[in-house]
Order: C-alpha cells, then structure tokens, then sequence
C-alpha cells in the first residue's frame, strides 16, 4: 500500500550520508541529490542516515536541511525526514497552536494511527516540547471540540479484529438515538468513537446502517455548516475508511482556486509508507484523474519532484 520505492541494492549508510554533505556543499544546493537518496530511503533507513550525519559532522541533518532549503520543498523535505512519531508530535503541536481548522489534523493522528504509532507521538511530544499532548490539546479546545478530540488523543484502543455483535447492534442503536435527538456531544457517542476498536466501530456502522437504512455520516449531515458535526463526519471516516478520508483532503488542497500546499504535503509526507497507493486509486475513481498528474498541474520545482518521488508516478 506505500508508494515509496527504495533501491534494491541500498548504498552504505556512509555513502548516502557523504553524498548528502556534497549535496550541501560548493556554490548552490544540489536538491536533485538530497531527492535521489531521502526520497528513496524507508523510515528505518533515514533515521540512520540522520543519526550517522550528525556522528561524522556533529550537526542535525535537519538543521541541515533548514539551512540549505526553504519555502514547500523545505517543509515536506524535513517533514518526511523526521521519525514517524516525531513527525507526528510536530504536526499535533503546529495544531494546538492553530485554531479551528487545525482541529481536524488532531482528530486525523489520532484516528488514522494504530495505537501504538499514537502512544508513540505521545512519548515524542513529551520529549520534544517537556508537556504532554493531552494538556495542550485540552487547553487549545473548548466545548464540544474539547469532549471530543482530548479522548480522541488520549485514547489506546484495542488493534485487532475481533467483534462482539451484540454490542455492536446494542450501540448503533444507541448512536441512532443520540442523532435522533441531535445530542451530538453525548458523552456516549463519544464514548464509542473514542474507546472502541476500529473493527468493533465498523461492526456497529455496518449495523446502523442496516437497521436504520442511512450512513452514519448521512445522518450527521443536519446542518452542513456546523463545524463540529463536520468534525464527527471527518471522526468517523478516519476510523473506518481512511483511504476516503485523505482523499477529500487531497481534492480539497488541489483545486482551481489554487493550492493548499500545508495540506497536501502533510498527507503525501504522512501517508506515503502506509496506504498513498489505496489514496491514489479512491483519488483518481473521485477525480478521474491521476493524483500525481493533479500534482504536476499544482505544483513545480523541486517540491514538485519530491512530492512525485513519494506518490509514485508514471514517466509520461
């Protein structure tokens, strides 16, 4: 399901770590170098380059990085280099210091991550920034955005596929009568979506659906502006079709009224290694149109290369 191709003979770490410091080197960047090796190298293998450049030159690649480069190509650059959870702490901080829009990039690492790739961003965030993500989640929400997103972040579900359909049938009736009501805050429908496995969560779906004849997301559809329900829509498919999810991410950020580049580089620099290909084909059955060409009509330059690197393209 990852786009990224990684050579089948990889170069000592030695190697790609001295080409990288050429790359920096003499008049001028050479940023078709630093694509060639960093956008070819698997989480594993760029946090050894990372920890075998600082050894040979006693400087963060990172900080490398941030010297040599700038503007969007910088950003997914040093985006993509960092460890996944490290990666995820700096996005989950950027948020809390955002106001409501960043809400839905907590709601996405918090839902779209196994549960140990979260617990992981957790120990990350403690490291990089001495507090936890839960309080400055909690201290940057307020209302119903808080009731939602501090369990969603605190959360540790279950990973695995077992399914207990009396509960299921027991809370998607539940969860019908809270929407039913318009109670979309109810500490219960939150409870579920916050606690329950993935699985369980889409047994219960998959039960709604059937006994009540609409999506959950349909029925959550009652005012179209309403920024939380918005929200709980975007919860929902997170925990259950990511694919679909990150692909209305992606239309929205390339559209004719120019390019969301945050958005885009955060899904192509997070999604890449785990599911871009699933990404790609919902993208072009929406779009009718292939995701890296969408790109190359969006974007250029050497941002535009790496981003094309990381999808995977087709050499027209």
């Amino acid at each position: 399901m990852s786009t990224l191709t990684v050579p089948q003979q990889v170069p000592p770490v030695s190697e790609d770590v001295e080409q990288l410091r050429k790359a920096f080197s003499g008049w001028g960047t050479n940023e078709g170098l630093i694509i060639s090796i960093l956008g070819h190298r698997n989480a594993a293998q760029r946090k050894l380059i990372r920890q075998a450049y600082a050894e040979a030159y006693g400087e963060d690649l990172l900080k490398a990085l941030d010297k040599e480069l700038s503007n969007d190509f910088e950003r997914v650059l040093l985006l993509w280099t960092l460890d996944p959870a490290e990666r995820d702490a700096a996005l989950a901080n950027e948020a809390t210091k955002r106001w409501t829009s960043s809400n839905q990039v907590l709601m996405e690492i918090a839902c779209t991550r196994s549960s140990n790739e979260l617990l992981l961003a957790r120990q990350a965030y403690h490291a990089r920034f001495k507090k936890s993500l839960e309080e400055d989640v909690a201290h940057h929400t307020s209302g119903d955005f808080r009731k939602l997103l501090f369990p969603l972040v605190s959360s540790y579900r279950y990973d695995g596929d077992e399914v207990n359909m009396t509960l299921a049938k027991s809370e998607a009736k539940m969860l019908h009568e809270k929407i039913s009501n318009k109670a979309y805050s109810d500490e219960e429908l939150i409870r579920i979506l916050a606690t329950r496995s993935k699985a369980q969560i889409n047994a219960t779906l998959n039960q709604y659906k059937n006994e009540f004849g609409n999506d959950i997301n349909k029925d959550l559809k009652a005012d179209p502006n309403d920024e939380f329900l918005a929200l709980l829509r975007a919860t929902v498919k997170c925990l259950t079709r990511p694919e679909k999810y990150f692909e209305k991410v992606l239309r929205l950020a390339i559209n004719k009224r120019g390019t969301n580049e945050g958005a885009l580089t955060r899904v192509v620099a997070t999604r890449a290694e785990i599911d871009m290909k699933l990404i790609k084909d919902e993208y072009q059955r929406r779009n009718s149109i292939p995701l890296d060409r969408a790109i190359v009509k969006d974007t250029d330059g050497e941002y535009e290369k790496l981003l094309l690197e990381l999808v995977g393209h087709e050499d027209a």
